[in-house]
């Protein structure tokens, strides 16, 4: 298998009731993770990043690396653009050889939202690649962003159904009480809600803040219609505690094998344990 348009993978994710794990990457280490442990359960993955991550490691460096690693998987893998935060951005990532990309303009009025995404789909689909819009708008914090409980609010379904349809959107993320990072508290997530705009909307529809999300709730949000889970703080938390808690062992050594190798283990096993509740196995 080898680098797919990520349209595909989750076309075939919602048709047979399943969701593809988006997890964020920002270097070698993370991208080696996620490839390992989709690949060790046969499952398809999509490697993403935003502007934080593109800030941080150089989207060039960035996209050399996830491409590579995508078409020498021994299974189907997407490159995504999470949270583009402008058009200059998106068209940057679709030049470097994304396979699909989200413009966020989910803060925008709905007309405006509407008419940013019809120039970024026309722009995408002539080059082959997918897009990923949002309507209603998730709270906490992402790619530098930072959207407070009074900012974030629900998808309306309604308003759902005429947004893919203006738009022409691959892929819907929707609002339905999920934050970006860890919960502070159990969240509400509107379940009853998700139902209804997957009864409006038939694109595969996306899960951000999947961090921290409860089992049962994914379980149920897929067999709504959710083809697509973002993973990012969980990854970079199972990461990194590893190295900090790795650094007291008497046997650690300041080579990279020693400082690489067990937070690269600890973060394929945190992907291996969100592809199996996503896919069923």
């Amino acid at each position: 298998m080898s680098l797919v348009s990520m349209d595909v993978l989750l076309r075939e994710a919602r048709g047979q009731g399943y969701a593809v794990g988006a997890f964020t990457v920002w270097g070698l280490a993370s991208i080696q993770a996620v490839i390992a442990a989709a690949e060790e359960l046969n499952q398809p993955v999509i490697l993403q990043n935003g502007p934080l991550e593109l800030n941080w490691a150089g989207a060039r460096p960035l996209a050399l690396l996830m491409r590579d690693a995508a078409q020498h998987a021994k299974i189907p893998a997407a490159v995504h653009l999470d949270h583009g935060n402008n058009l200059e951005l998106v068209k940057r990532c679709m030049e470097l050889g994304y396979t699909s990309v989200m413009l966020d303009a989910s803060h925008l009025p709905f007309d405006r939202n509407v008419a940013a995404m019809r120039e970024v789909v026309q722009a995408a689909h002539a080059g082959g690649v997918a897009v990923e819009g949002e309507l209603g708008r998730i709270g906490g914090e992402e790619a530098g962003m930072n959207v407070n409980e009074g900012d974030a609010h629900l998808t309306d379904p309604e308003e759902a159904a005429e947004y893919v349809k203006q738009t022409g959107v691959d892929a819907l993320a929707v609002g339905i009480g999920t934050v970006h990072g860890f919960y502070k508290s159990r969240p509400n997530i509107r379940l009853d809600l998700l139902k209804r705009i997957a009864e409006k909307v038939s694109i595969p529809l996306v899960l951000h803040g999947g961090s921290g999300t409860p089992d049962e709730i994914v379980r149920e949000a897929i067999s709504l219609g959710i083809a697509k889970i973002n993973i990012c703080t969980e990854l970079v938390a199972a990461y990194n505690d590893t190295m900090v808690r790795q650094q007291t062992d008497e046997d650690f050594r300041y080579h990279v094998p020693g400082i690489f190798t067990k937070p690269r283990t600890a973060a394929a096993e945190l992907v291996k344990k969100k592809i199996r509740l996503f896919a069923g196995l």
